[in-house]
């Protein structure tokens, strides 16, 4: 998911996009966050991240976990993305998932979001991946996102479905 929109060119900050260390795993999972914060529905799935247990979890999958934090010109995080490592038949062999993206509000339409986009390529290209798969509902609150995502080269192939164990 992403979102995008408030900055004019005359605005646009110099954002750097870096690999984030399992140390600044608590500021990728706070930006999910506001993520969640922004975009949740009144089903409840995003009450709150477990910092305590999921950090371990994210260090323990090593390169198969991947988080990207785009920070401004005082090193503030703006952006982020998130990305796991997958394995399909249908994707000929292993993937990625781009599981979550956010750009904070202010920064909206600046290109930090393409520069995310940027990282996670550059990182699925060098561990030979053939694709990377994005969820995008059709839903209309969702259109700036599934344009968004098709602007830079992706194709809609519809929503996933979820079963919780």
């Amino acid at each position: 998911m992403v979102n995008s929109g408030s900055m004019t060119s005359r605005d646009e900050p110099l954002i750097s996009v870096v690999r984030a260390t399992p140390a600044q795993y608590a500021t990728v999972l706070t930006l999910v966050q506001e993520l969640f914060d922004e975009t949740a529905d009144s089903s409840g799935e995003f009450d709150g991240l477990d910092l305590a247990a999921t950090i371990p979890t994210l260090v323990a999958a090593g390169p198969r976990f991947a988080a990207f934090l785009a920070l401004d010109d005082d090193a503030h995080p703006v952006g982020v993305a998130t990305i796991a490592e997958a394995l399909a038949a249908y994707a000929g062999g292993w993937y990625g998932i781009l599981s979550e993206m956010y750009v904070r509000p202010a920064y909206r339409g600046a290109g930090v979001g393409e520069q995310l986009l940027d990282e996670v390529k550059a990182y699925g290209r060098a561990r030979g991946w053939r694709r990377v798969d994005v969820t995008a509902p059709p839903e209309a609150k969702w259109r700036r996102s599934v344009a968004f995502y098709e602007g830079h080269g992706f194709v809609f192939t519809g929503p996933k479905l979820r079963f919780d164990l």
